[in-house]
């Protein structure tokens, strides 16, 4: 799986999330528009974010990074 399919992965739990950008980032301790950057595909978050991400979203990183095909 290459960067671009790991993005947009992300992207898709990002939106598809109940809860909103400005959430998001407070949860996870980035600023909103580190958020927005992530959704625009400017930049990918460092691996303590992402797992971060991952617990906030309820999705499993495996799914994010390509290793299995379902949340």
């Amino acid at each position: 799986m290459d960067l671009a399919s790991i993005q947009l992965r992300l992207r898709e739990c990002i939106q598809e999330s109940h809860f909103s950008q400005r959430q998001i980032a407070k949860e996870v301790g980035v600023s909103p528009q580190t958020i927005s950057k992530y959704m625009k595909k400017d930049i990918f978050p460092a691996l303590d974010t992402l797992a971060k991400l991952c617990a906030l979203l309820e999705v499993s990183s495996d799914y994010i990074l390509g290793i299995k095909e379902y949340i």
